[in-house]
């Protein structure tokens, strides 16, 4: 082969390199699906939400149903997040306005819809949303965290105290810890390190809850192979326990006793008993017995917490079915979850139907007969959101 010839078929193997690493131009800059956003969008869904409310008695309660929340609360979350989250219109496009961004965000912790389900519903790409999510949740936290503080004070933890024993007669009780698995999928590189004993991916959520369903403190994120013990050794709050630095209260007598007793934290078997933590006598003890009437009284106060769980599973239903995230942002969602709680616990407009009449239990102060709320039959099969291998006794 001639020299000239050489040059030919460089040139052409040239020709044909360059054409098929060429980047093949875009047909569409935005998907078809999705290009309807201008008359079918988030905004206008909410609007229309809010005319159900306003105009048909029969549908009121619709914007409440699809976010979780009262249309005066969803606005007064989004003042507060609006400065942290709005991006700015560019010349190619325009940004997608807060009310959305927080709306998405809502409606995946109230359904644990997928990306792709959510994208269709609001007209927004699954990897904006995977975007969005994140950061609307870290910005929830971080304006709802007043919501959820740990008692600084004496005053406030005999507030506790006073709340438990006027309740759920469970005396010299500040405060019912319990802890959740939450399942996640396989990690990305982890290896067993989040595989707990049940047989699946999890990270674990401890949780203190007042006389009212309310989180005092939360830990979430641990892997979920510690044990129960592990978890809580490494908790910053045992730590601000041993050293006497959580401020509580000097202890005293029961009533008609002489000989004072600590305040306590009620916990099950998975928490080291301690001079402030106190859990039910093990085995079975005959009716009538001290040992029973004790485990009465605790388990009392333990339902407190595993209710505060139930509500959370029944009205934020991400945590009905694994998390498909990888573990730091189930930490963020988790962690959302827990202000949205408390904060619409204490919210004028969306306390009284934040949850169904009959989901937490109930007992007859009469006749000591409890009805199961109807989170505990929502929660059979279920292995998303699941406790340790712990035993309460429910009944006197």
């Amino acid at each position: 082969m001639s020299s000239e010839e050489d040059v030919v078929c460089a040139l052409a193997l040239l020709y044909a390199y360059k054409n098929h690493t060429k980047a093949r131009k875009k047909k569409w800059w935005v998907r078809p699906s999705l290009q309807s956003r201008k008359v079918a969008n988030g905004s206008k869904l909410l609007n229309e939400l809010r005319e159900d409310d306003e105009l048909n008695f029969e549908l009121r309660g619709s914007f409440h149903n699809f976010l979780r929340m009262s249309s005066s609360d969803f606005e007064n979350i989004l003042c507060k997040i609006e400065p942290i989250i709005k991006k700015s219109d560019t010349f190619m496009r325009q940004a997608i306005p807060v009310q959305e961004r927080l709306a998405v965000t809502l409606r995946f912790l109230a359904t644990g819809d997928s990306y792709m389900s959510l994208s269709y519903l609001f007209k927004i790409s699954k990897q904006s949303i995977s975007e969005i999510i994140p950061e609307v949740c870290t910005a929830i936290i971080d304006v709802l965290k007043e919501f959820i503080k740990r008692p600084n004070t004496v005053e406030e933890w005999l507030d506790i105290a006073n709340g438990f024993e006027t309740r759920w007669n469970v005396p010299n009780c500040i405060g019912s810890w319990d802890g959740k698995h939450i399942a996640l999928q396989s990690p990305m590189s982890s290896g067993t390190e989040y595989y707990n004993y049940k047989g699946f991916f999890s990270i674990v959520l401890m949780a203190a809850s007042d006389s009212n369903y309310n989180v005092i403190w939360a830990n979430v994120g641990s892997q979920g192979r510690i044990s129960d013990g592990g978890v809580f050794d490494n908790m910053k709050f045992k730590h601000l326990m041993t050293s006497g630095q959580l401020k509580l209260p000097d202890s005293r007598p029961l009533r008609g006793r002489s000989t004072p007793i600590p305040y306590v934290f009620i916990a099950d078997d998975a928490f080291p008993i301690s001079h402030n933590i106190m859990k039910p006598y093990s085995g079975h003890h005959e009716k009538g017995s001290k040992e029973r009437i004790c485990n009465y009284r605790f388990s009392r106060g333990r339902r407190v917490v595993e209710n505060l769980f139930g509500i959370l599973a029944s009205v934020f239903r991400i945590f009905r079915k694994p998390m498909l995230v990888e573990p730091n942002k189930a930490e963020i969602i988790t962690l959302a979850c827990l202000h949205l709680h408390n904060y619409l616990r204490k919210s004028p407009s969306s306390q009284q139907s934040y949850w169904q009449p009959g989901t937490v239990d109930y007992e007859n102060v009469d006749t000591g007969e409890i009805t199961r709320g109807t989170w505990r039959n929502d929660q059979v099969g279920l292995n998303s959101f699941m406790g340790f291998d712990t035993k309460t006794v429910i009944l006197f």
